[in-house]
């Protein structure tokens, strides 16, 4: 991100790294499975047969005591039955109908599909049995303007298990903090166009991090479902909360709207035509082999799309579930964003759950809000290896003038080395391989170069050690030419800047066509 920011430093007023939209689940453990609703159901003594009217009675009292807190504020209570309206839209007319500014503006109520519970009359087993089935109940959207976190809603199921969703914004929330801290900036949507001091917000949304979340969202969860206390009362449960679902932004403010847009068409070619899914799965996280291809233990799909959305035009890569996607906001803001729906694919340095005595190490990063602060680093890293790829579109340098000084020899180590030619030969695919997007974090060794440039493993002992010789021979070539840097301590490599800006203007000239080729001449 940095090499980016500073191609560009002319242009650029400013980069903001933080939160954009947030979802939190709210789950009551116990009763989230038929076992354990089960072992609930036994420690009130309610029998199986009972369970309709007992499952019946708690819904009612969640829903009555909901839709009170409402009353008692005077808002409305608005059923939608059509599903596809946008139920945010809806809460901000009635906001600005109403001139609501401050608590809750107003209920949603709708049947969607949820997971709840059915007994069912086992003919094998000849007794009634608890399930967990698909079905459709009524849900509780309460909109309202948080003095914390500003417009925000939370969604309660009100049959069993009575899950909590509650939905925030980042940015929303970084604007209530710079308005107490005096920082003057311009919103449009959920991006800040200007910013009067950007060290100070990016601080600001550094705090998010260390925000006491379980105090925070149990806070709301009150206000939506003020029946929990009351309703479970003979065995009290508290809630586990998650993130569903999240999305970190990097946000690089351009000084007007005509700077961006002589870049951004530059920025949607390099993502289309030189990111494959290779690179897409190593920016997400996922491992992918030096030797080429993708991993065999690898089961998904990985896809790259274009489209044409209102706040520009938005260029995505996705690995199952969880993506990265780049667009321009409202003109002069480049929005490079990672959501994180699957947290499977990442890892986090941590001892086992449940078990403080058991050996710290990379597990299996988990959707609690306890490995939230992993999130935002893994989703960081993420957005800075993008716009690291990207760094490199923008020169003021053609082709030739970048290539030139390695079509000549140099010295290293007082010795004569030889000049490169970087557009054919061996060369060509040497350059191809170091510039692979596999290796911009952790770099590449010997082994890595020859798994990709010779198309066979080495027969014997001593043909691979003729194999490592040569790699060896032109990595000194590489770090002659300055294209290349040793890791210290390890036998890693990595790309130089001036590495990283001729290896990507080299791929993407391979990847453009003779027609685009003659258009960028013109």
């Amino acid at each position: 991100m940095n090499s980016f920011v500073q191609r560009h430093s002319s242009s650029v007023i400013g980069v903001l790294s933080g939160f954009d939209r947030l979802l939190f689940r709210g789950t009551l453990r116990m009763l989230a499975t038929a076992r354990g609703l089960m072992g609930y159901l036994w420690s009130t003594q309610t029998l199986l047969k009972d369970f309709g009217q007992w499952s019946e009675r708690l819904t009612g009292q969640v829903r009555e005591q909901s839709e009170q807190t409402v009353r008692n504020a005077g808002r409305p209570i608005v059923y939608v039955n059509d599903p596809s309206a946008r139920k945010e839209d809806i809460a901000r007319d009635i906001a600005r109908r109403d001139g609501i500014d401050q608590g809750i503006i107003c209920m949603l109520t709708a049947v969607e599909p949820c997971w709840s519970y059915d007994v069912h009359r086992s003919r094998e087993k000849k007794k009634l049995e608890l399930v967990c089935r698909q079905r459709k109940c009524l849900h509780l959207y309460q909109y309202q303007v948080h003095s914390q976190f500003g417009l925000m809603h939370a969604r309660l199921q009100t049959w069993l298990p009575f899950n909590v969703k509650i939905c925030l914004n980042g940015r929303e929330w970084l604007g209530r903090q710079m308005d107490r801290a005096g920082i003057a900036y311009v919103k449009k949507d959920n991006c800040f166009t200007h910013v009067s001091d950007v060290p100070a917000a990016q601080a600001l949304l550094d705090g998010q991090l260390t925000a006491d979340w379980p105090t925070l969202l149990e806070s709301i969860r009150r206000s939506v479902h003020p029946a929990q206390e009351t309703a479970f009362a003979a065995n009290p449960l508290d809630y586990y909360w998650s993130v569903d679902q999240s999305e970190w932004a990097t946000d690089t403010m351009f000084k007007d709207r005509p700077s961006l847009a002589r870049l951004y068409p530059r920025l949607l070619n390099q993502g289309m035509a030189t990111l494959g899914s290779r690179n897409v799965m190593r920016f997400l996280g996922r491992r992918v082999p030096g030797h080429g291809g993708i991993n065999g233990n690898f089961e998904g799909e990985v896809t790259t799309d274009l489209k044409q959305r209102p706040e520009g035009i938005r260029l995505k890569h996705q690995v199952n579930r969880n993506s990265v996607k780049m667009y321009d906001k409202q003109g002069s803001v480049l929005r490079v964003e990672t959501t994180i729906n699957d947290t499977r694919d990442f890892k986090v340095y941590r001892k086992t759950e449940g078990k403080p005595q058991s050996q710290s190490k990379n597990r299996q990063l988990r959707k609690g809000i306890a490995d939230l602060h992993r999130r935002a680093q893994v989703s960081q890293a993420c957005n800075e290896r993008y716009l690291e790829a990207m760094a490199a579109v923008e020169t003021s340098q053609t082709l030739g003038e970048l290539t030139a000084p390695l079509c000549k020899a140099t010295t290293w180590n007082g010795k004569r080395v030889r000049p490169l030619q970087p557009l054919g030969g061996d060369d060509a695919a040497l350059l191809a391989a170091i510039g692979n997007g596999n290796f911009l974090v952790n770099g590449f060794r010997n082994r890595d170069l020859r798994q990709a440039m010779f198309a066979t493993n080495a027969a014997s002992p001593a043909q691979a050690r003729r194999h490592s010789g040569m790699v060896t021979r032109k990595l000194r070539l590489l770090r002659a030419h300055a294209l290349i840097r040793k890791v210290p301590r390890t036998h890693r490599y990595l790309l130089t800047d001036k590495g990283q800006l001729i290896t990507t203007a080299l791929q993407a000239a391979k990847a453009a066509s003779t027609i685009q080729l003659i258009k960028l001449a013109a």
